[in-house]
């Protein structure tokens, strides 16, 4: 045998075994990291995102803003015509203003009512003077007529005066109570008055509010996306105008497969790396988990009681909390995709 048949057949063995021995490292690499790590690419950033919605109609009047720029909350964002708003207040303005003179009113007839109240108190007491006067006059002539001392002409006049004495007690009492009455329904009317002008505040209330409401404001400090309304447009009240990404609600949701679940608790570390910025490691912690699984809170769930039931993996979304740098941070946007890799030591 040749030295060159002998290098060859020494070289493959060699390579041969260096193949083995890098498999061997390589093997027990993977195995230790996946025996302290839960990985999954199913994941995504994520982050809370308020939507701004017209709470009244109106035309729009000025945009004062403009998509993906940062805007703080209470920020006037879009101002509609205000025009008829302001008309509806002034009308519930006008409204109190009449309620308020009816109250003015009603007290002046209270007024007006007492004053005639003690004015019939005092008929019915003049009256009932005069009544008893007459009454004696009665009774002194009904014991002269027996014996004849007056003529019957005294004594059917006495008569008359008492019984029209009696007719003008009656009525003066008839005219007091009435007057009585009258002062209890003056006093209801004030107190409708009164309750006509809470009705009327209520209604200025109400017409100020939703004059407040043409200025449509940030609900929350952000980024402005998915902006989905112009200048002289005709909103309506409940339209999505456009959306507001929170700062500082990154989060990530990592679907994990159902059998990974026992090895991840909460709290666990959690290792992030974003396909679009491959270099930085963000860390984080697994902070709860979904009550249902993606499939169950599809919008068309699956239903294993058809008959055509094939066992599947499932997934469950878990939150997982992340502390970027502010440079990163900044540049994060949900959406983006993913890879997490939770620490099981």
């Amino acid at each position: 045998m040749t030295t060159e048949k002998k290098k060859k057949n020494i070289v493959v063995p060699i390579i041969l075994g260096v193949l083995l021995v890098i498999g061997i490292i390589f093997g027990i690499v993977e195995w230790n990291y996946y025996s302290k790590h839960v990985d999954t690419d199913d994941a995504q950033i994520d982050g809370d995102i308020s939507p701004v919605v017209a709470r009244v109609g109106g035309y729009v009047k000025d945009i004062n803003f403009e998509e993906n720029t940062h805007v703080t909350e209470g920020q006037v964002l879009v101002k509609l015509d205000d025009n008829d708003y302001k008309v509806k207040l002034e009308q519930a303005q006008s409204g109190q203003k009449g309620a308020t003179a009816g109250v003015g009113v009603a007290q002046s007839q209270i007024a007006a009512t007492e004053a005639n109240t003690s004015t019939a108190k005092a008929n019915v007491a003049a009256a009932k003077v005069k009544l008893n006067l007459a009454q004696k006059d009665y009774d002194r002539y009904a014991n002269l007529i027996k014996d004849g001392s007056i003529t019957q002409q005294a004594f059917d006049q006495a008569k008359a005066a008492k019984e029209s004495a009696q007719a003008a007690y009656q009525a003066a009492v008839d005219q007091y109570n009435a007057a009585v009455k009258q002062v209890g329904t003056t006093q209801s009317q004030l107190a409708v008055s009164s309750n006509v002008i809470s009705q009327r505040q209520s209604d200025i209330d109400f017409a100020k509010l939703q004059l407040s409401y043409t200025d449509i404001k940030a609900p929350a400090t952000g980024i402005v996306s998915k902006k989905n309304v112009q200048k002289g447009q005709l909103v309506q009240a409940g339209q999505s105008l456009f959306s507001i990404v929170n700062d500082g609600s990154i989060y990530v949701t990592a679907n994990f497969k159902e059998t990974q679940l026992e090895k991840i608790k909460e709290g666990s570390k959690v290792e992030i790396e974003v396909d679009a910025y491959p270099d930085e490691k963000i860390e984080g912690e697994v902070y709860n988990f979904s009550p249902i699984t993606g499939a169950k809170g599809s919008l068309l769930p699956p239903d294993n009681a058809t008959g055509n039931f094939v066992k599947v993996v499932q997934r469950v979304p878990v939150k997982i909390k992340i502390h970027p740098s502010k440079e990163l941070l900044a540049k994060l946007r949900p959406g983006m995709s993913v890879k997490a890799s939770v620490s099981t030591k």
